[in-house]
């Protein structure tokens, strides 16, 4: 059974926070300054977020994809944060999908299962649960669910 979108609030993130609840639990939220108005039954309602991850540029194999490096003796000099071999003799190729250095990051990622605990209508803003993709001032288009 699909969740049916009921509808789209447009925004844009800003900084994260934390709430405190009535019984004591802290409750990390993140806040989000809204282009239309919103409604206060929203509040408590499960949402997708969509957004643009943070860009982090050019990155090699280490910090990309966790490779451990190579040993730093034995005569090691500049290679120590490379990927080693890239392609043997047999295929005659890099085949596809080979973990490699390049760009990291911007791309469009979407967050499931996430609520909005609490709406601030005369503000425009409302508070999701949770880290949510990207950097400040993010463009961000959260889908209630009913």
């Amino acid at each position: 059974m699909e969740k049916k979108i009921e509808a789209t609030i447009r925004g844009k993130k800003q900084e994260m926070s934390q709430i405190f609840s009535d019984n004591g639990v802290v409750i990390p939220v993140t806040r989000v300054i809204c282009e239309s108005e919103l409604k206060a039954d929203f509040e408590n309602r499960n949402v997708e977020v969509v957004g643009v991850s943070k860009g982090k540029g050019f990155t090699g194999v280490m910090k990309k994809w966790n490779f451990k490096g190579e040993m730093a003796t034995r005569g090691q000099s500049t290679k120590p944060r490379s990927a080693g071999s890239v392609g043997g003799q047999t295929p005659g190729r890099v085949l596809k999908g080979k973990k490699m250095a390049g760009r990291q990051g911007n791309l469009q990622v979407t967050i499931k299962g996430v609520k909005i605990i609490k709406i601030n209508a005369d503000k425009k803003e409302l508070f999701v649960v949770g880290p949510v993709p990207g950097s400040r001032n993010t463009a961000l288009q959260i889908k209630v669910l009913n």
